[in-house]
């Protein structure tokens, strides 16, 4: 009897040993879960705290959202080994885990690296930025948002389209928006016959009493070529980036009002058929 005694008294002590264990770790990872909420928080805060900041100090837009996600991943990486560090690990095993992890994950996302290399270059050598517009392969558009490995451009006809920030880096880029001014270039095409003096003195009238139109470089008009059914004019012009196609279009229909009112004929392809008669 006495020996079964001895057994229940042990066991129960056993048991009271494990309810403590458990109450402790319990307590334990219940502070954990508490620091990790309160410490995600605290970054969301601090996050949006430093983009206050950096509004106020006018950095520039582009760089502005990666500068931020890289902020918010750091703090939160610190904020986990904080966390783990408190559950009694030691810290320094859990980095070499944590770096290993990295490397093995960091091979498997080579691509996702090579994007994260192309926005860092993009955002060094700045080919173009947040607001300006762009052309490449194909697709024009304004750049919306430059992020760690995409960046977000709207179509002019507002599609939305994610680019890897790789191919941008690695691909030539046409700047649409950079420079103040640009060159129009069209041309006009009259039928034979008409007075070339009088074509040229109408389109420079029409472009000398529009603001828009810079007198430098003075603006540029001369036949260029003698098609076979017209005789074609080029036109070329300075304005402001930000008048570009208001000019064009307005030049096309000013210059066709002008050459109804000067009885100047706009040509249209046609063909002399000759009969003979055997």
């Amino acid at each position: 009897m006495k020996n079964n005694e001895f057994e229940i008294l042990e066991s129960n002590f056993n048991v009271d040993k494990y309810v403590d264990l458990a109450i402790q770790y319990g307590l334990m990872l219940i502070k954990a879960a508490l620091i990790l909420i309160i410490g995600l928080w605290l970054i969301k805060r601090m996050v949006r705290a430093i983009e206050k900041v950096f509004t106020k100090a006018d950095v520039d837009e582009t760089l502005r959202p990666f500068l931020l996600t890289i902020i918010d991943v750091l703090l939160k990486v610190v904020l986990i080994i904080a966390v783990v560090g408190f559950l009694g690990v030691q810290t320094s095993s859990f980095v070499a885990v944590l770096g290993a992890a990295g490397l093995a994950v960091g091979l498997a996302l080579q691509g996702s690296l090579s994007n994260l290399a192309g926005g860092v270059i993009i955002l060094l050598l700045k080919p173009f930025k947040v607001g300006e517009a762009i052309d490449f392969n194909g697709m024009a558009g304004t750049v919306k948002e430059i992020q760690i490995f995409h960046t977000i451009i709207f179509t002019f006809d507002n599609k939305r389209i994610i680019v890897p920030n790789a191919q941008l880096a690695n691909s030539t880029i046409t700047n649409i928006t950079r420079n103040e001014i640009r060159r129009l270039d069209m041309e006009f095409s009259v039928a034979y016959g008409s007075d070339i003096d009088q074509v040229k003195a109408v389109i420079t009238e029409l472009i000398s009493n529009d603001e828009r139109f810079h007198k430098d470089p003075v603006p540029f008009i001369r036949l260029i070529k003698m098609a076979d059914s017209s005789l074609n004019f080029v036109v070329r012009v300075w304005v402001n980036t930000s008048d570009y196609w208001p000019c064009y279009f307005d030049l096309n229909e000013n210059t066709y009002k002008a050459f109804n009112q000067k009885g100047i004929s706009i040509p249209f392809p046609q063909l002399d058929v000759h009969l003979k008669q055997a």
